[in-house]
């Protein structure tokens, strides 16, 4: 594999002696660290943990405003009737480094030229190297109406806000017939999958206890395919078929209004913009995204408001002592807990190497990982590359439903996350991979159009 050669100079005022007092001065003397981690979600913790291993937690800083960290793939199942909603919190005391320093604030602006990220404090934290691990933000206030329908309407529910996933399950109970509304915005979003799988657990509850005739199901997404990859699409719109679920393509959800229960939705096809208006008695809500405004704001990205990073070593376009992992950078896969434990390998690796002063080696493919629960007890594990090709973990056709990939997603996957990724010790299964596979990377590739 050819090496890849540095993309950026450091700039010089980066290049000093850094304080041998790395984590214990006040906030009025400028607190200096080898390396800084903004955010201290699921990329953010597992490689501020890295790095304490390799340059000893005196030296890792991470500024991170939240007491808890939340487990956000379970959400689904929290929704769903299937976990709950306390099996997926864990404060963040007990995952970050232990001898690092948490700078428990946001940060509110980054200065790559004096490597420099303020606080909402006002601090002007130094780094050596910076890893930007923000994620994305949550856009409720683009949807007119939202959130306050959340607080006046109990139709209303969202399984990608802690607060408003609680209200997933009681209105699936509740529900007693009519449209059963399930969308997808027209921004990038984190795990693309979660939206459609409540719909399948819903449907599956509903059927199961006499409710499935009363309800008109309806997907009404902005994308042009239920599924970026052919083959699990495939699979998906089999189950959709059989299933009696309707899907509306490039229906872009604009507004809510809870006092009459109706939505309404742009069409992204119409060149005049024109809307329809479906009435609701149930509306699962996959809020617009983007990186957070300190991000977006900042020097760090592209044109999009994602931070600029190579692709396949992560390092950003410009700055090369700064490096971003997950969802808030603009690598083209899709936004998973999956694909960032699959980034934290590489970004271990290349950072290092960068430190070293080496060229770096490794090289990300985009893998990324979607279990997509159909039932309970059913489940197609979507895993891919950047193109779209199959990734697969396991010697057999994981475009199948199975009852193991349901188990897997439900049980084994939480415990990886726990156990391994939150300490630094998961890069994704590409090891077991090649175990399983006698070698080499998988299966053998298909194209997404096939």
């Amino acid at each position: 594999m050819k090496s890849m050669k540095l993309l950026a100079v450091l700039p010089g005022n980066c290049i000093q002696s850094l304080s041998k007092n790395f984590s214990t001065g006040p906030a009025s003397l400028q607190r200096h660290f080898k390396i800084l981690v903004v955010g201290a979600g699921a990329g953010g913790c597992s490689v501020a943990n890295k790095f304490a291993h390799h340059v000893g937690g005196e030296k890792v800083g991470v500024i991170e405003p939240n007491d808890e960290h939340y487990y956000q793939p379970m959400w689904t199942l929290v929704g769903g009737g299937v976990k709950k909603l306390q099996d997926s919190v864990q404060k963040m005391s007990k995952l970050l480094p232990k001898k690092g320093t948490w700078m428990k604030t946001k940060a509110v602006a980054f200065d790559p030229e004096k490597c420099t990220v303020t606080t909402a404090e006002g601090e002007e934290v130094k780094y050596e190297y910076l890893i930007v691990a923000t994620g994305l933000q949550l856009n409720y206030n683009k949807v007119k109406g939202l959130p306050e329908a959340f607080d006046t309407d109990p139709t209303v529910c969202s399984n990608y806000d802690y607060n408003y996933v609680q209200k997933t399950w009681p209105a699936i109970q509740n529900f007693k017939g009519g449209n059963a509304i399930f969308t997808f915005p027209n921004t990038p979003i984190k795990c693309a999958g979660a939206p459609q799988k409540i719909m399948y657990l819903a449907e599956d509850w509903w059927r199961k206890n006499g409710m499935r005739e009363k309800a008109n199901i309806i997907f009404n997404s902005s994308l042009g395919v239920i599924f970026g990859v052919k083959k699990y699409a495939n699979s998906l719109n089999k189950v959709i078929e059989s299933r009696g679920m309707k899907i509306n393509y490039k229906r872009n959800l604009i507004e809510v209004r809870p006092e009459t229960r109706e939505a309404i939705f742009q069409n992204l096809d119409s060149p005049t913009g024109e809307t329809e208006t479906f009435k609701y008695e149930f509306l699962h809500v996959t809020p617009p995204m983007s990186t957070p405004d300190v991000v977006r704001d900042s020097p760090l990205v592209d044109a999009a408001g994602f931070v600029d990073v190579d692709k396949n070593t992560l390092q950003h376009k410009k700055y090369s002592n700064i490096f971003g992992i997950g969802d808030c950078t603009n690598a083209p896969t899709s936004k998973t807990a999956a694909a960032a434990a699959a980034q934290c390998g590489i970004l271990e690796t290349n950072l290092r190497a960068v430190m070293a002063n080496k060229p770096m080696t490794a090289q990300y493919d985009g893998y990324t990982s979607c279990p997509l629960i159909t039932a309970r007890g059913k489940c197609i594990l979507a895993e891919f590359d950047f193109d779209g090709n199959p990734l697969e973990t396991f010697p057999i056709n994981q475009g199948k439903e199975r009852m193991t990939m349901y188990h897997m997603k439900k049980d084994v996957m939480p415990q990886i996350y726990w156990h391994m990724m939150m300490n630094g010790h998961w890069n994704g299964p590409g090891v077991y991979r090649k175990l399983m596979h006698l070698g080499m990377d998988g299966p053998e590739k298909q194209p997404a159009s096939a």
